[in-house]
């Protein structure tokens, strides 16, 4: 079983924070994003810093091995209910997307202990909206975002 550990955020060293940040800003990532600005140092800071406080939100690294794979997240969590959830890959590796969506769903319905997880995906992305079927996500509806259609879904844990 490979090993695959979670950091949270709020924990990490200036140097990871520094590594999302970029990872967040490579044009490649940022395309799939609802705020497709490029961040500055100063604002990833201070996000990360107000997340401490949050209890409706959560960030993780994610470490394989001894390699930072990507970057997963839970929002809109509403106490043994649903969560929203967010995922990014290092852009400079392949692969990793599925390993990444299995731990936000194992986490979702393990720790967090929610009933459903919605996730976002533009239409156009359908590399990942794809992976997410693949996961047994469902299609519920679609909405516009940044003047493209946005597939909205969701995993209920007992069609997990």
């Amino acid at each position: 079983m490979e090993n695959i550990e979670l950091l949270n955020f709020i924990d990490l060293n200036i140097e990871e924070k520094e590594m999302i940040l970029k990872w967040r800003n490579n044009p490649k990532i940022r395309m799939w994003m609802y705020n497709q600005d490029e961040i500055k140092l100063e604002e990833h800071l201070n996000f990360i810093e107000s997340i401490k406080s949050r209890k409706d939100k959560l960030y993780f690294l994610v470490k394989k091995e001894e390699e930072f794979i990507g970057v997963i997240d839970f929002t809109q969590l509403v106490e043994k209910k649903s969560v929203h959830m967010g995922i990014y890959a290092n852009p400079s590796i392949k692969g990793n997307g599925a390993i990444l969506l299995n731990k936000i769903i194992n986490y979702s319905f393990n720790n967090l202990k929610v009933e459903r997880v919605f996730s976002e995906v533009f239409a156009e992305n359908e590399k990942a909206h794809n992976l997410y079927k693949k996961f047994n996500f469902k299609d519920i509806s679609e909405k516009t975002v940044n003047n493209k259609k946005v597939i909205c879904m969701e995993l209920e844990n007992e069609n997990r």
